[in-house]
């Protein structure tokens, strides 16, 4: 499967950016060596990434000051030559700027202070002070997010509290009927099996004579001596 084809515009994205550059750079001095070794040209490559650091490429048996030469005697096209003095102008001013940048940098950090006057002292103050008030608000801001964040946080756990504070209450009401439930079965159970126990053994075990007769007296063992006849109560 072949590759999509890429849509040739600047890449946004820094990373990617430099990437991209890293690995077309390598290929373009690759073909430009070859095209130099293959086909015996004379060519001269410059290239200024877009931190400002340069890369270049001369074919072999040249220099570049040779192809820039060659150039100009082609093309007609004479680059600007600079005199000595008027670089040692331009680092002179580069240095000056430079060292401006640095004592205010050191003034911002609170150094080097006896030297300035009233007015830059009051200037260095008021911008100071704007800048601590944006720094101020600019703190302000993010805590005030912060605290939005975690007001909808403890919501959020409120809500999943009560959900399960809900579910939890359920479960427990479930468990109470449950066991009354559970309680109440046996004590029926035993009832009627007792009932029925009474039924059977009224059936199964008569009642004896006695409890049939309540006031029927049972006859006792006669005494031996009122069997017998009175000895002296009859005489022949």
């Amino acid at each position: 499967m072949g590759r999509g084809k890429i849509e040739i515009k600047r890449i946004e994205n820094t990373t990617n950016r430099q990437v991209t550059f890293s690995k077309r750079r390598g290929g373009l001095l690759k073909k430009a060596h070859e095209l130099a070794v293959l086909c015996d040209a004379q060519l001269g490559l410059i290239i200024f990434s877009s931190t400002g650091k340069m890369y270049e490429y001369c074919s072999s048996h040249s220099s570049m000051q040779q192809i820039m030469e060659r150039y100009q005697k082609v093309s007609g096209i004479r680059i600007q030559e600079y005199d000595n003095k008027q670089v040692f102008n331009e680092l002179t001013k580069m240095r000056s700027d430079t060292d401006k940048l640095q004592t205010s940098m050191r003034h911002f950090y609170g150094e080097d202070l006896v030297s300035l006057p009233y007015n830059d002292l009051h200037q260095l103050e008021e911008t100071l002070e704007n800048s601590v008030n944006k720094i101020r608000a600019r703190k302000y801001q993010l805590m005030q997010q912060q605290l939005d964040n975690l007001r909808r946080k403890e919501q959020i756990l409120q809500d999943q509290h009560s959900q399960m504070y809900r579910c939890i209450q359920e479960m427990e009401h479930q468990q109470v009927v449950m066991e009354q439930k559970s309680m109440e079965q046996p004590v029926l159970d035993i009832g009627l099996y007792a009932d029925d126990l009474g039924r059977n053994m009224l059936h199964l075990s008569p009642l004896s004579p006695q409890f049939h007769h309540p006031h029927r007296l049972q006859p006792t063992q006669p005494n031996l001596q009122e069997a017998s006849l009175p000895r002296h109560g009859l005489q022949l």
